[in-house]
């Protein structure tokens, strides 16, 4: 299939699918369309950036007919609230010439509002786990007419802990629907998962997890510290014209934080950060105003821009090293995206180098190393997680294990005696074992006198 017109598509999709821009779908969505369409259970593995909420989306609005009932026949579960508005944000673009109806429901906002737009009725509903179980429990949303079920980015779902969520609503659900996974890796967990809940799945695998997108150039520092790092990033973004959008990457939010508070003060109104300790409206407003170019740099964790669809990022720095080689896949597949070509920095200290080392690994690729910039200031300054633990000798107020002084003395025979209980347990014990019945005495009692 060359173009959508292959597809046989009704012409509502059609016209959203002109209006968008798009020209020829991609390898999964090639793949994905005739699979999903056809009713079966699908599995589907592929990289990020490959467009996959369209390789879902796509079949099924084709296939969805217009109602007016007001309970959901589509849901999709996804694992972050900024993936539930950027999904629902798709589906209202797809859905641009019809009547369809979509609803996103996510943590972190008024559950009472979000009930009261469920009973409105909505034909496909957008989900974070947490807050569909909560909605289900409270019968304020009925899944009895769902007939499709999406979960996308399963395994950072797994990895965040939703599996008791994930499980407990694929009970609540009807026997017979249509499963639809996609992830960018395939783990054990995920495959436990489909043994138990899918039925003979098609598996549509695009890109194996390790394989680099071939329009991202990688290249890589050696750098001493974390505040060595923050010089270095510095450094490389005062050329603006190069760095024009930059996604940057850390570790945790405490180091998220920590970072965007040195770079606030170089770089001002250009940059914006997001974490999961953020509030909803600071998340939204900080990923609107880099999508749309209002600032140029974004500091993220993994979680948080995973599966963001952010247009024409020219560079992911790799901050951090990430300690699992498939989140390194993720987050450069931040850049590059659509075909165009994107760029990735890796930095990383001297105990960093086993995570580099199992990324190139993983890749079966080695990342080109670049020398040092001369010129910028080698950190002495170290974060309290570099600081060297300090192993304190000779400290009187130190607990040490107690050792017997010269004034002790162990106990005399007769007070190490243990109370063995009464004599009479004991002679029943002695001749019985055990009681024929828990506490009958009067059953050994008798025995015992024949």
């Amino acid at each position: 299939m060359e173009s959508f017109e292959d597809f046989k598509i009704n012409k509502q999709l059609g016209y959203a699918i002109e209006d968008l821009g798009f020209k020829k779908p991609t390898l999964i969505q090639k793949e994905s369309f005739s699979v999903i369409l056809s009713g079966k259970d699908m599995v589907g593995i592929a990289q990020t950036g490959t467009g996959k909420t369209f390789a879902y989306m796509l079949p099924i609005l084709q296939d969805l007919k217009f109602s007016k009932q007001e309970n959901p026949r589509v849901l999709i579960i996804v694992p972050t609230r900024e993936l539930v508005l950027q999904v629902v944000e798709q589906i209202e673009q797809f859905g641009k010439y019809s009547s369809i109806r979509v609803l996103g429901v996510y943590g972190g906002t008024n559950i009472n509002t979000q009930k009261q737009a469920v009973a409105q009725g909505t034909d496909i509903i957008v989900a974070t786990p947490g807050r569909l179980y909560d909605l289900v429990l409270s019968r304020s949303l009925q899944l009895k007419s769902i007939k499709k079920l999406v979960i996308d980015e399963v395994d950072v779902m797994l990895d965040l802990g939703f599996r008791f969520q994930i499980t407990n609503i694929f009970d609540l659900l009807p026997e017979r629907r249509q499963n639809i996974m996609f992830s960018a890796t395939m783990t054990e967990d995920i495959e436990a998962l489909i043994d138990d809940f899918f039925i003979t799945p098609q598996k549509v695998s695009i890109a194996l997890s390790g394989t680099p997108l071939d329009n991202i150039s990688q290249q890589c520092y050696i750098v001493q510290n974390f505040y060595t790092k923050v010089n270095l990033l510095a450094h490389l973004l005062q050329d603006e014209e190069e760095y024009h959008k930059v996604l940057v990457f850390v570790s945790n939010k405490k180091s998220a934080d920590r970072l965007f508070e040195e770079l606030d003060e170089l770089f001002g109104s250009e940059i914006c950060v997001i974490h999961s300790n953020k509030t909803q409206n600071y998340r939204i407003r900080s990923i609107k105003q880099f999508d749309e170019g209002d600032n140029r740099i974004l500091v993220a964790t993994d979680v948080m821009a995973r599966g963001l669809d952010l247009d024409k990022i020219s560079h992911v720095v790799n901050f951090d090293t990430p300690n699992f080689p498939e989140n390194y896949m993720h987050r450069i597949g931040r850049t590059g995206r659509a075909k165009q070509e994107g760029k990735s920095l890796l930095f990383y200290t001297e105990k960093e180098t086993r995570f580099k080392e199992d990324i190139e690994s993983l890749m079966d690729y080695q990342i080109p190393e670049i020398d040092f910039p001369e010129g910028i200031e080698i950190a002495t300054r170290l974060t309290p997680e570099e600081q060297p633990k300090i192993v304190e000798r000779d400290n009187p107020h130190k607990q040490t294990q107690y050792v017997p002084g010269a004034s002790f003395h162990e106990k005399k025979e007769k007070n190490k005696k243990v109370n063995q209980r009464g004599a009479y347990e004991r002679e029943l014990k002695k001749k019985y074992k055990k009681p024929k019945t828990r506490g009958d005495k009067n059953y050994n009692k008798r025995n015992k006198r024949k």
